[in-house]
């Protein structure tokens, strides 16, 4: 009996890359959806994780006190609302906390249930 027959190598080279491209295009055509209906959901789901970080960072500054060598005021207000807003950029080009994710596979996933207009839904 020859061990390396009974055994599932995984694929390879350019047969792998055709495989997970078409494992790709099954999954697409099974949920309905278009490769900008997918894009629009990250999109979306990227800038609801980006909002969500900002209201976070946003509270965490006001539990801080105030600055005592700067002495606060409008323009650190300001400044502070502008680093925050890179450092929810930052963060979530880096992939943020993961919860753009789940976010993005409840979108399709609702988007994939939905009736298209023109099926009528009474028989």
């Amino acid at each position: 009996m020859d061990i390396i027959n009974s055994v599932n190598l995984p694929i390879t080279g350019d047969n792998a890359a055709e495989k997970a491209r078409q494992l790709q295009r099954q999954a697409a055509a099974a949920t309905g959806l278009s490769d900008r209906q997918r894009q629009q959901a990250k999109k979306i789901s990227q800038d609801f994780e980006g909002v969500f970080i900002g209201m976070m960072l946003k509270a965490m500054h006001d539990t801080v006190g105030q600055d005592k060598l700067t002495g606060g005021g409008h323009g650190e207000d300001v400044f502070r609302s502008l680093l925050d807003q890179e450092y929810v950029a930052a963060a979530v080009k880096r992939g943020g906390f993961g919860l753009a994710k789940y976010i993005e596979k409840e979108i399709i996933q609702q988007e994939s249930q939905r009736v298209p207009p023109g099926i009528d839904r009474q028989e």
